[in-house]
């Protein structure tokens, strides 16, 4: 047990501070390495390690990645972002419109997606017009989180709690519909009043960003991946398990006369894919050595239950914030009550709405800093965590009032 509780531990701190000293490895990388030895170190076969992956989870993240690249590839992202534009007169009005784009989008497709391609564009539209990109851009790491968290496909975490709990799209979406939608709003209202009177740069001088690769808007090639995500989400709502659905979408998206497979899969997320797959592993390989069952026993002895929600909430915000909420949404997954639908509705909005407290919460965030970063703008760690902290810390207590009312009126 002490074998398979170490390399557990190794792992986790290794994702949490996102790097080995003196190596260049990534939070993916470190990942891999867990699971390698969680298999040599003779803890888990390699057929127990096969089983150990939630596969229907796997194709789901995956089939969505196809269906979102075809919409990337046909400039749909661009275009949405694009036509928001008109109303950079008005500041707060256009942090409004591209809020509310990027959740919205999110809750429908992956939140990663959203931000990788909404960033150079918000960047580039912004910067000649004599804007200040900050509020923008945690605008929309902001909005992209809070949205995602609507459903069961806005982002990893919550793709993985669907196939496990197999929820109903419906039912989560009408329990998460009210949190999601006050805690956008008091965070768009947080983001004006933190940056009152800094919407423009000192500066106003114009300034040409240079051409862009962004892809050109194709009418059909959009219009074939939105036909493709109504379908998905009308499929959501029958018998048919998700995984097969988006399987067989994203399987009709790659019969293209005009886009080669081969740029719609360069497009997949093979690291997150691979993280997911490595992670599965090595938390088979600490629970067969028994430690998620210790740590249960602990926490009861000691009257901490995650079968109390706002334990739940608490514990999974503070888990987010230290190894990001794929991570701890893998591991919390564990201690859940199959049958009690309230705890999974509850870690998948918690962990959502954590990954806004600080940087390293969510995927999200890190792309939105990284693609700002490239581009010569500087997101800091405490840039980010003067509106990430109260946005999370209202959001969350909008979700402990919904989980207070909801208790009470079951």
């Amino acid at each position: 047990m002490m074998g398979a509780s170490l390399i557990f531990c190794l792992t986790y701190a290794g994702i949490a501070v996102g790097r080995i000293p003196g190596l260049r490895l990534d939070r993916t990388g470190i990942a891999i390495l867990g699971a390698i030895a969680m298999v040599s170190g003779g803890f888990l076969s390699l057929d127990q390690a096969i089983r150990a992956i939630d596969f229907p989870t796997i194709l789901l993240l995956y089939a969505l990645m196809i269906i979102s690249a075809q919409l990337r590839l046909g400039g749909f992202y661009t275009w949405v972002a694009l036509r928001t534009t008109d109303l950079l007169r008005h500041p707060r009005l256009f942090l409004l419109a591209s809020m509310l784009t990027s959740a919205i989008l999110s809750a429908i497709l992956a939140n990663d997606i959203v931000c990788l391609a909404f960033t150079p564009v918000l960047i580039c539209t912004l910067l000649p017009s004599g804007h200040n990109p900050l509020p923008f851009l945690l605008g929309l790491a902001v909005a992209s989180n809070i949205g995602s968290a609507a459903t069961l496909i806005g982002n990893p975490q919550n793709m993985l709690i669907g196939q496990v709990a197999r929820l109903h799209f419906g039912a989560f979406l009408a329990w998460s519909t009210f949190p999601v939608v006050f805690s956008l709003l008091t965070g768009y209202l947080l983001i004006c009043w933190r940056y009152r009177g800094q919407f423009l740069l000192a500066s106003t001088t114009e300034r040409s960003m240079g051409s862009h690769d962004w892809p050109a808007f194709n009418t059909w090639q959009s219009a074939k991946g939105l036909i493709a995500v109504f379908f998905l989400i009308i499929l959501f709502f029958t018998a048919i398990p998700r995984e097969i659905s988006a399987m067989a979408i994203a399987g009709a998206l790659l019969c293209s006369r005009r886009l080669a497979s081969r740029q719609i899969l360069v497009l997949v997320d093979w690291q997150l894919l691979t993280l997911f797959c490595s992670l599965f592993v090595v938390i088979q390989g600490v629970t067969q050595a028994g430690l998620p069952a210790m740590t249960m026993a602990f926490l009861t002895e000691h009257t901490i239950h995650l079968a109390n929600l706002k334990t739940l909430t608490v514990v999974s915000t503070l888990l987010s914030n230290v190894v990001s909420n794929v991570p701890a949404t893998m591991l919390l997954i564990k201690f859940l009550d199959p049958n009690r639908l309230a705890e999974w509705y509850t870690l998948a909005v918690s962990s959502t709405f954590a990954g806004n407290l600080l940087i390293i919460g969510s995927i999200a965030n890190l792309i939105v800093v990284e693609q700002a970063a490239a581009m010569n703008i500087k997101i800091s760690f405490t840039e980010h965590a003067r509106t990430g902290i109260p946005v999370t810390l209202v959001s969350l207590l909008i979700l402990l009032a919904w989980i207070t009312f909801f208790v009470a009126a079951s």
